[in-house]
């Protein structure tokens, strides 16, 4: 009988090795659950951040854009007026050198 005892009590070490192991198992993969899902939400934390980024950039690229637009318009304005006047301006400077010879 000691004998069969001593089977049960090695079968029951066995049981108890294999459910301890089996818990540790549980909370390792629980544990690497709760991890990723840690992970996961700090991509989204970084996927947002990043995508505010971008929305701002892009919010900057068109006002820079604008900016350039009317500084080129206004450039196009002012060589249309200011162009005439060097020309009339040259032309009379012209006139007054051969006019009036300085040498």
């Amino acid at each position: 009988m000691a004998a069969a005892d001593d089977a049960t009590i090695g079968a029951h070490q066995i049981m108890v090795q294999h459910m301890s192991d089996d818990d540790q198992l549980i909370s390792l993969l629980t544990r690497i659950e709760e991890n990723q899902r840690m992970a996961l939400e700090a991509q989204e934390k970084h996927l947002a951040i990043a995508q505010a980024q971008l929305e701002r950039s892009n919010r900057t690229i068109q006002e820079s854009i604008e900016l350039q637009r009317s500084s080129v318009a206004r450039q196009t304005q002012i060589i249309r007026f200011v162009l005439p006047i060097i020309g009339v301006l040259l032309a009379l400077l012209g006139y007054l050198l051969f006019k009036y010879p300085v040498l």
